[in-house]
């Protein structure tokens, strides 16, 4: 698997994955249908940095980092994940996170905040394991569901391995083998 800087010729390709996750309602406040419009506003406009992970030539994730804050507080990053729904659980979603930390304490930024972590949101296990503490609670953030807000220090931040295990590539490798899309292309029909 490959993390690198988003380019132009990324953008749509992504706005396809994200569009797809923001209508399957996974992880994401923004509602159905997501323009254009919105997801460039949203996910490269603000952003200090844009990566995507690619696997066999294959978008399988992407992420974004930003000032959480302006001013004197701009020192804190903010960032947001998506992992295509078929390449969950096989350590992507962990890779993009350790690779943006490393990308924001190479930006400058000394702390990293997430804002809206859904109760759902399954990554949080994963925030956790990486160093993530849990600094607030926000009653109610989507009807029905809580969510939390994280933090962490990125003072530690050096070497994270941001190469998945051999076990997670070889899950990779049958996902991509089985679950070609009718048109050629990877998982859910996202591919280049």
């Amino acid at each position: 698997m490959d993390i690198r800087a988003a380019q132009d010729d990324d953008y749509d390709e992504m706005f396809t994955a994200f569009s797809r996750v923001v209508t399957a309602g996974d992880g994401f406040p923004q509602a159905p249908p997501l323009s254009r419009e919105d997801f460039d506003s949203y996910w490269i406009k603000q952003s200090s940095v844009v990566s995507v992970a690619k696997f066999g030539g294959y978008l399988v994730g992407a992420y974004y980092v930003r000032p959480n804050f302006l001013g004197r507080s701009a020192h804190i990053a903010n960032a947001g994940y998506f992992v295509l729904e078929a390449y969950r659980g096989t350590g992507v979603g962990r890779a993009l996170v350790e690779h943006s930390l490393r990308e924001a304490k190479r930006l400058g930024f000394d702390a990293m905040m997430f804002n809206l972590v859904f109760e759902s949101n399954l990554a949080r296990a994963l925030y956790r394991r990486l160093g993530f503490e849990e600094i607030g609670r926000i009653p109610r953030a989507l009807p029905g569901e809580d969510a939390f807000l994280y933090w962490r220090s990125l003072a530690d931040v050096q070497g994270f391995e941001d190469v998945p295990s051999l076990e997670s590539l070889q899950r990779l490798e049958g996902l991509e083998r089985r679950q070609a899309g009718p048109d050629g292309h990877g998982v859910g029909g996202v591919g280049p």
